[in-house]
């Protein structure tokens, strides 16, 4: 596309993802691959929050939940959701809205048996977005779980990944006197190719 360079180079805007993150990962102090996930509940109310962004695929952008928590239960009703990757660091940007389908397969049991011990007993423990009585009655779950499952937890039922698949992607980078530079990839439905335009700042 005609004008971009640097940092915009390339045509595969997942490619350029992978990219930038790899940059903040050297920069930004905390979690470089948090993502402020925006869905909406049945009233079309939007919701909003900050989780952590575990694989760039091909074709996705996936991470992990507890599917009983409310924004499983919301990505479930509507299909679709939203995020921000930002980093202050860098002063860039990456806005991805799209379709959304579970990854509740081998590569979600992979990457639960990756995490800690605790992290994994947690997710069994925690009963996620649900009312809770006191930190104490959470930490009695947690014992009782580690008892009962030990040093080997199978990833629970109700625990897995979500792919986030883009219909657009935006990339924002800061420029000089609020004059930023935007970037955006779209689509109609995910087996169309690209339409890459430069966005008004």
């Amino acid at each position: 596309m005609a004008g971009r360079e640097g940092i915009f180079a390339g045509e595969d805007p997942f490619e350029i993802a992978r990219r930038w993150l790899a940059e903040a990962e050297s920069s930004e102090p905390n979690d470089p691959n948090a993502i402020a996930l925006a869905t909406v509940d049945q009233t079309g109310l939007p919701n909003v929050r900050m989780v952590l962004l575990k694989e760039i695929e091909p074709e996705g952008f996936v991470f992990y939940t507890n599917y009983e928590s409310v924004k499983a239960r919301e990505i479930d009703a509507a299909g679709t959701a939203a995020f921000v990757l930002h980093w202050k660091s860098l002063r860039r940007q990456i806005r991805v809205r799209g379709l959304v389908e579970r990854e509740a397969g081998p590569k979600a049991d992979a990457y639960y048996a990756s995490r800690s011990l605790k992290s994994r007993l947690g997710a069994w423990a925690s009963r996620q977005s649900r009312p809770l009585g006191s930190r104490g009655a959470l930490m009695a779950e947690v014992a009782r779980v580690t008892a009962e499952k030990g040093t080997n937890p199978p990833r629970p039922p109700y625990w897995g990944g979500f792919r986030v698949r883009p219909l657009e992607i935006e990339f924002w980078a800061d420029g000089a006197f609020r004059l930023h530079d935007r970037f955006q990839w779209r689509r109609e439905t995910l087996t169309e190719g690209w339409e890459i335009q430069r966005l008004n700042p």
